[in-house]
């Protein structure tokens, strides 16, 4: 008989031990996948409602274009040579448009006028 209750008690701490287990994984999982990915898409969707005519940005694609029109869907963006593109909100990218205007203001160096005497 005492046998038994040993085997059922040995039992019974094995399950126990086994759910801490478990919810240790899904608390770890949680804050190392599911909450970073929840932050990131709730930047993107800001950055999508706070964007405005005449901010720069770049589309997944890489197309750079400034956005002149905005509609309940898409954008219509004028890119280089005055072309206009209608592209969906959701090809917008947040990374590659924050690092394009990071990068379009440090490479932005006043013009400097020559003199003849260099060349």
């Amino acid at each position: 008989m005492s046998m038994y209750l040993n085997l059922l008690q040995s039992v019974g701490e094995s399950g126990i031990s086994s759910f801490i287990m478990i919810g240790l994984v899904i608390v770890v999982f949680y804050f190392f996948m599911m909450r970073p990915q929840l932050k990131k898409q709730k930047a993107a969707t800001t950055f999508l409602a706070e964007l405005q005519r005449g901010t720069k940005v770049v589309t997944i694609g890489g197309i750079c274009g400034k956005i002149i029109e905005i509609r309940t869907k898409s954008f219509l963006i004028e890119v280089e040579g005055g072309n206009r593109l209608q592209i969906l909100k959701s090809a917008v990218s947040l990374e590659n448009s924050k690092a394009f205007l990071a990068d379009v203001e440090d490479t932005t160096v006043p013009i400097q006028k020559l003199d003849k005497s260099e060349f």
